[in-house]
Order: structure tokens, then sequence, then C-alpha cells
């Protein structure tokens, strides 16, 4: 009896040990533990929704068809019993100014998205990018996965010398503020500019802010960027961003978590836009307009001239609620000094602004909406970048562009090491 009870603890022993040896040979081959892989499993199934179809997009992309009412917004408890509105009750006036003005010297086909080769959503559903597994991983936790880091606003008031080392972001910047601002439009010369490491990121957005630069800065974002910890790759892509407590708690890029309502079958947040501008070569340029709707006062969201993508409802902020009373434009990457230089990630096209048309990246027709709902030229633009010699803005004015920038830069050379 003595020795079966002795053999049977060989045996629990010899199992034990030969877990704990596969164990430490997964740790040894990079396996994910399993606890955080069954973290990253529930994840993925809060992200991704069951699809009414799914398209394979020529880029990698999965694009599920997701039935408008079962989207990832709606997983917000002050949500459960919302009603969608299909439409914003008013557009600003004024919206046809610089509509439809050709931006190129050559004639090119209209911007669409990649995936839109393979298919499209049929109607009552929403185009979603399917989240994949090993982009969950590379965030250092769950819940920063599809966030942005903490103080990466540019702020052109501060006198902060402390600023650039404090957030490792860097901006190329026009702004407005002193007034009260119910939206902004524009016009955004698309590029691929170089990332030179994953976790470093390049995009070309406008931002509506709200509130100071503390703790308490409500954001809408939208625009497009380059960012290979966040999709995997080097392509340019559509997306939006918001927050209500300066990137600390809430919010997300595009639909990685639940606040932005979506209502259109035909573009994905995240998904990679085409075609790009070539140096020398053809020019495109994507248009995008988000603003206050004065009747249910919710924020709204246009891409081009045809498609509103949806709203974020207003009670997901603070000082929003109400207006904004600060618009920037511009340009922002990450410089993580990568062996102790300035990073080489291009901002823009990664030319400096006097390199002009078809060589630096420009936004033209940039605008505001006033307390009238009406769009209209942004008075006392002003410009701010951390480090010129960098990436640098300069505005100009007239003709079909209205109100422009050119802004950008390559990062590292001999003026910036």
């Amino acid at each position: 009896m003595a020795a079966d009870v002795s053999s049977r603890r060989w045996v629990v022993w010899l199992l034990l040990t030969m877990a704990l040896c596969l164990s430490c040979a997964e740790a040894g081959r990079g396996q994910v533990p399993v606890k955080r892989r069954l973290e990253v499993q529930r994840h993925l199934r809060r992200l991704n929704k069951r699809a009414v179809r799914s398209i394979k997009s020529p880029d990698g992309d999965i694009i599920d068809c997701v039935h408008i009412s079962h989207q990832p917004a709606f997983d917000h408890p002050s949500l459960k019993n919302h009603t969608i509105q299909m439409r914003p009750a008013f557009h600003p006036e004024g919206l046809q100014f610089g509509e439809n003005k050709v931006a190129s010297q050559k004639r090119t086909p209209p911007l669409s998205q990649l995936w839109h080769q393979h298919g499209r959503c049929p109607k009552n559903t929403i185009p979603i990018r399917r989240t994949r597994r090993k982009d969950v991983l590379k965030a250092s936790s769950i819940r920063k996965y599809g966030t942005k880091k903490h103080k990466s606003i540019p702020n052109p008031l501060s006198v902060d010398p402390d600023l650039l080392s404090e957030s490792g972001h860097q901006h190329a910047i026009g702004y407005v503020e002193g007034d009260t601002y119910y939206g902004a439009k524009a016009t955004i010369n698309v590029w691929e500019p170089k990332i030179q490491q994953a976790n470093e990121f390049s995009l070309s957005q406008l931002w509506i802010l709200g509130g100071s630069f503390g703790e308490d800065l409500n954001s809408i974002e939208a625009g497009w960027q380059v960012s290979p910890d966040l999709y995997g790759d080097n392509n340019t892509r559509l997306f939006t961003y918001w927050t209500s407590d300066s990137y600390q708690a809430t919010g997300c890029y595009n639909l990685l978590c639940s606040g932005f309502i979506q209502i259109s079958s035909e573009i994905a947040m995240g998904a990679t836009i085409y075609p790009i501008s070539r140096y020398g070569g053809s020019q495109y340029d994507i248009s995008i307009l988000v603003w206050k709707d004065p009747r249910e006062g919710h924020w709204w969201m246009q891409f081009g001239n045809d498609y509103v993508l949806g709203y974020w409802p207003s009670f997901l902020f603070s000082y929003l609620a109400d207006s904004a009373s600060m618009i920037e434009w511009g340009g922002e990457v990450v410089n993580s000094e990568p062996d102790g230089e300035h990073t080489s990630t291009a901002m823009g096209s990664g030319h400096f602004p006097g390199e002009g048309f078809g060589k630096a990246s420009y936004f033209r027709n940039i605008q505001i909406v006033d307390d009238s709902n009406k769009l209209r030229t942004p008075t006392g633009v002003g410009t701010f970048t951390e480090q010129s010699s960098c990436y640098d803005v300069q505005i100009g004015n007239g003709g079909q562009w209205g109100h422009y920038f050119y802004y950008g830069g390559p990062g590292r050379n001999s003026n910036c090491p």
C-alpha cells in the first residue's frame, strides 16, 4: 500500500515537473501567459461583433459588416436604450465652399478605401475593421490598447520648456482660439510617411478642443495616420479619436471602445485610404468636417462630400457638450528618440513646407463652424511647432484654396540631430 502511494506521488511530481518545463519552454519561446491570453480573447469578443458579411481587403484586413444596432457603441451603459439618429438635423450652412475643386494639376480618380475593391457592406450594417490578436498583444495592457498617451495634444499657448521632452510628441499645426467654435473643416493632402520604429506614428488631423490642457481636456479628432503599433503595417488609414479627460481613462481610436455611433455602411474607421500622393506626382486629398448639430447637440463627422459617418453623443463630454474653445489642424509624430537621437519618422510628405505643391503636404480650405451653424474662414490663425528644424508649418491665403498651410518635415537631419 505504502509503495502504491509513493508511486502515485512520484507520478504527480513527474507531471508537475513536466508542466513546469513546458511553461518555461513557452516563456522561452515568447508564448503568451494563459491569463493574458484569456484576457485578450475576452477583449476580442467584445470588439469583434458578429458579422452579417465579411470582406477580405487586398491589404490583409478583414472588414466585418455588423448590424448597425450591434456596433461597439452600444456596449456603453448610457446607450443601452439609445435611438440611433440616422441623419443630422442640420448641416452647416455654406458647405458648398471649396467643394469639388481640383487640387492637382493632373486629373485623378476619387479616393476610396482599399477594401472597396472586394465588395461593400449591405444596408443597415456598418463596416468594422476586425481587430487581430497580435494587434492587442502589442499593447502594454488591454486597457491601453487603442488609446493615445496622456499629454499628446499640441498646446501652442504653453511656454513650458519641458513640453517637448515631457510628451514625446511633436507637432506642426495651424490653430485658432479665443472664441466659441461649433465645428471645423479641412481638406487634407494624403501621404504615406516613413516610420522609423513600430512604437512611433505619424498623423495629420483636425482637433476640436474644449477645457484646459490639464486633466479635463475634451478632444474630438479625425484625419489620417500611419501607426504600425496600432494596425500592424505602414498603410495610411482613416481614423478618429475622442477623449473627455485628456487621454487618461476615456476614449479611443475609431470603434475600439464604446462612444462613437456609426451610421455609414460605406466607410470603415481604421481602413486603408487609397490611392495616396506621390512626390512630384499625382496628389490626393480627403475632406473632413466635424460639427455640432444645434438641435440634438451631438458632434457629427462627414468624410468627403458624400459620407456622413456618424456622431459622438454630447453626453460623452463635459466642455464639448456646449462648444469648443480651440480648433487645431496639422501634423503630429511620436519622437521616441531612438539611440538618443531625434527620430527620422516623417510628418506629412516628409518634406519641408518650402518645397510647395506636389512635394510638401498641405491643409487647404480650413474653416470653422460659428454659433450660427455657418461655415466660415477663420480669423487670426496662428502656427505652432516645437522644433521647426525637424517639422515646420507655413500658412497662406487666397484663390480656390482659401486659408491653407503647408507643413511637415523629415525629422532627424543635419539641423535636427
